[in-house]
């Protein structure tokens, strides 16, 4: 966080507001097709917020001219290229609010780029080029690559979307354009169930309604991007949700002498509910049960830890548990057979999380390789890695139409719902309900690639 707070302070004299802190910051993407000014618009927000220092504006000057998507593109092949090849995260502060931005590059080669940093964001903003478009006809079409990150960015459930019309000033009419573009993206939104926060005309290289507002253009008397982002709410936690939490290390102080509890503390970040002295909890798999006795944040204080924070766990006793093991809610009690029944045998416990090896899924397709039945992948779920063979391609969508298609297989930068069968069985939740246990990623055993992004239905 020190990069975050030397930005800041360098960007704004004003001491900081009591919602100004790393609990509020918004992390947000940039998304979209090749081209259509993610890196300029990084740039334009950086340089309006005046986040940027005079020599590193400097440093990117171009004939005279400042080049804003030298902000953000540091890779020598990007700048080489024009184009953005990975994830690259900057850091600004208004007074209102600290942001932490990554700039997702648009080419179809570099989806898995994108989805990784759309995974952990909060918002997510989709550029669209104007002029790449029929903006004359009122039933225009979207590029492929608008429509793919934002079905993508929806199936990942990132919190809030909003649409960027860029380029505006570059065509005729921007007036005619923007109507019939904004059209455009809120019948694809509606098709597809997609929840759009709002919808703004931008021009990112002269700066109109970024940061600054330029009153009566297109017609547009709504906020600047800067305050829709200013505005966005946080991704909320799985805090209602029964306790779980993957862990990530095991740190030893067996040279204690206190033996009225466990000696190890298990690190990681909760993925559901809320842990605290007293919790009754099930390590998965060994499936032994055992009481949480004190609870640390990343701090080593003792406080009770939401989910989707990094926590400490200390039980009451000594078991086995290692990394990749879950530390889950313990079952529930099952209901005691009548006094009539003698013979009735006594209802299993209800897990809080049952495991299963088989698991519908929703599938972003990242590798070269298409996905075909039959293919043995690693899947990693929290930090447990199992084998994992695709039993069936049940079908891919159409991004273009939404149409569910019959597929035998899934090609480079697919979408599609597949069958999987693990071969061992994990706690996994649908990932409408809860975002790390229902989610998976799998890796090529020979190349060791990032194949695919996995959403359990």
């Amino acid at each position: 966080m020190t990069a975050i707070n030397s930005i800041a302070a360098g960007a704004n004299n004003t001491s900081a507001t009591s919602q100004n802190d790393h609990i509020s910051a918004l992390k947000f993407i940039t998304c979209g097709s090749v081209d259509d000014g993610k890196s300029t618009l990084i740039g334009r927000l950086l340089v309006d917020s005046k986040a940027v220092l005079q020599d590193h504006l400097a440093g990117v000057q171009r004939q005279g001219e400042t080049d804003l998507a030298l902000l953000t593109d540091g890779l020598s092949a990007e700048r080489e290229q024009g184009i953005t090849i990975d994830v690259a995260y900057r850091y600004f502060a208004t007074e209102e609010r600290k942001f932490i931005i990554g700039d997702a590059p648009g080419h179809e080669q570099y989806t898995r780029n994108m989805v990784t940093a759309a995974s952990s964001a909060d918002a997510a903003v989709v550029l669209v080029d104007a002029t790449k478009l029929d903006w004359k006809n009122p039933g225009l079409a979207l590029l492929p690559q608008t429509r793919r990150h934002s079905l993508l960015v929806h199936l990942l459930r990132v919190h809030s979307l909003v649409f960027a019309v860029n380029k505006l000033d570059a065509v005729e009419d921007p007036a005619l354009a923007w109507k019939h573009i904004q059209d455009a993206l809120q019948a694809f939104a509606q098709a597809a169930g997609i929840t759009v926060r709002a919808t703004v005309p931008v021009s990112a290289l002269k700066g109109w309604n970024v940061v600054d507002a330029h009153a009566g253009w297109c017609g547009y008397t709504g906020p600047t991007l800067l305050q829709v982002l200013e505005e966005l709410s946080n991704t909320p936690a799985d805090t209602a949700l029964a306790p779980a939490f993957p862990v990530q290390w095991v740190e030893k102080f067996s040279s204690s002498s206190d033996t009225s509890q466990g000696r190890r503390v298990f690190w990681g970040r909760v993925a559901a509910g809320r842990f605290a002295p007293g919790t009754a909890v099930q390590i998965f798999p060994s499936g032994q049960l055992a009481t949480v006795a004190q609870v640390l944040d990343h701090a080593r204080r003792p406080q009770d830890v939401p989910a989707g924070t990094s926590a400490g766990i200390i039980l009451d006793r000594e078991v086995d548990v290692s990394r990749g093991d879950w530390i889950l809610a313990a079952p529930t009690a099952a209901a005691a057979p009548t006094a009539d029944d003698d013979f009735g045998d006594t209802p299993a416990a209800t897990p809080a999380w049952p495991a299963s090896r088989e698991l519908r899924t929703t599938i972003a397709w990242m590798d070269d390789e298409p996905l075909v039945a039959g293919r043995v992948y690693w899947a990693l779920h929290g930090h447990r890695w199992v084998k994992a063979k695709v039993k069936a391609v049940v079908h891919k969508l159409n991004i273009n139409t939404l149409v569910e298609e019959a597929a035998t297989q899934l090609d480079p930068n697919a979408i599609g719902h597949v069958e999987l069968l693990l071969q061992e069985a994990i706690p996994a939740a649908p990932f409408t309900q809860a975002r790390v246990l229902g989610s998976l990623i799998l890796v090529d055993t020979a190349s060791h690639k990032t194949a695919g992004a996995v959403l359990v239905n």
